[in-house]
């Protein structure tokens, strides 16, 4: 494969030089010229511009940004390895990548690994064959294995949302447990005392310290924690209805529910009509993400706001540091090489679909 890739690379860089030779030929100018044109690298008369802007149009040629990339060591381009596209959290989170990428020059490949961690690591070897100048990874578990080949070519990568402290690279994360703890404290303070949980995959470290969050808070009450009232969802929206279902059919069901994100939590609303029960009149309800449509359902979703926009910001604005690093040698302290770990923490949204008791 890494024989493939250097044959392929050879040729990309070929067709380059070819073409931009012709370029250079018809505007009678060097080929160094064209080069500072096409990429802005150095100042170059109006008259040369010209020159060399019409020449590329009557040859109808096109830079290759791939081969420029090459030339450069830099592609401009990032990648964005993502579980699910379908939950509009990821949804919502990669928009605002996009977003700031852009900002920067860069463009995004998105890739959705439908958690599976195979599909994840093809992605991976694809982003490694194009080039990227850097890799944001939102893991479809917890494990580091996927990340070992952008480590072995260099290519600087920037956890997101998952704890994963077996590789350098920099880590950022919700206080999910926090978030978990909130939650179910506000339902507690509401007057509820047996309240159902629907956690997320358990190989996960955002489901699992939600979940830790929620057990803290029962304890911290001394609630006892019943092990009945935790079903175990995937983060999809019919995982959230089945496990309602069976929460409602409870020989002592719950009187609040706290669903580990917003698409669970929709999906316990449609269980809870299906029955021809009211929310919150009959069960109280609560999220964890605030995605738009929170806001949107009967009644609104009380939910755990994460904080998607600076999450986004920060994540680009380490990755682009990261880039620079390998040029600048900027994150070196006493010659070594150092990571950051970074923890945002989470808000509660108070809104009707949750009540006193």
């Amino acid at each position: 494969m890494i024989a493939q890739m250097i044959a392929q690379i050879i040729k990309i860089w070929l067709v380059y030089m070819t073409n931009i030779k012709d370029v250079a030929s018809r505007a009678g100018v060097s080929i160094t010229t064209v080069s500072h044109v096409i990429n802005k690298t150095r100042y170059v008369s109006d008259d040369l511009i010209d020159r060399v802007q019409k020449a590329m149009v009557d040859l109808d040629y096109y830079p290759n940004s791939l081969a420029s990339g090459l030339r450069s060591g830099r592609t401009k381009t990032i990648g964005l390895v993502i579980p699910d596209i379908s939950n509009q959290f990821f949804a919502e989170i990669s928009r605002k990548i996009e977003d700031k990428g852009f900002e920067y020059g860069y463009s995004v490949i998105l890739c959705n690994t439908d958690d599976d961690s195979e599909k994840e690591k093809n992605y991976i070897d694809v982003l490694i064959a194009k080039q990227v100048d850097g890799i944001l990874f939102i893991s479809a578990g917890d494990s580091s294995s996927n990340l070992r080949k952008p480590k072995e070519f260099y290519t600087p990568i920037v956890v997101v949302d998952r704890d994963i402290n077996e590789i350098n690279a920099d880590i950022v994360l919700v206080d999910n447990s926090n978030g978990g703890y909130k939650a179910t404290k506000y339902l507690i303070e509401l007057g509820h005392r047996r309240i159902g949980c629907i956690s997320g995959p358990s190989q996960t470290t955002p489901s699992a310290q939600r979940i830790s969050g929620y057990k803290r808070a029962l304890e911290e009450a001394n609630l006892s924690i019943d092990y009945d009232l935790i079903k175990l969802g995937d983060y999809r929206y019919p995982s959230g209805e089945k496990a309602m279902q069976e929460l409602l059919m409870h020989a002592q069901p719950p009187t609040a529910i706290f669903a580990c994100n917003d698409m669970m939590a929709f999906g316990a609303f449609r269980a809870v009509y299906n029955l021809g029960m009211k929310i919150p009149d009959d069960i109280s309800i609560i999220g964890f993400d605030n995605i738009p449509l929170s806001q949107a359902v009967y009644p609104p979703l009380t939910t755990i706001e994460q904080p998607i926009f600076e999450l986004a910001e920060l994540v680009v604005n380490l990755l682009i540091e990261k880039i620079k690093f390998r040029e600048s040698k900027t994150r070196m302290i006493d010659g070594k090489t150092y990571s950051k770990r970074i923890m945002l923490e989470t808000k509660l949204i108070k809104r009707d679909s949750c009540r006193s008791i």
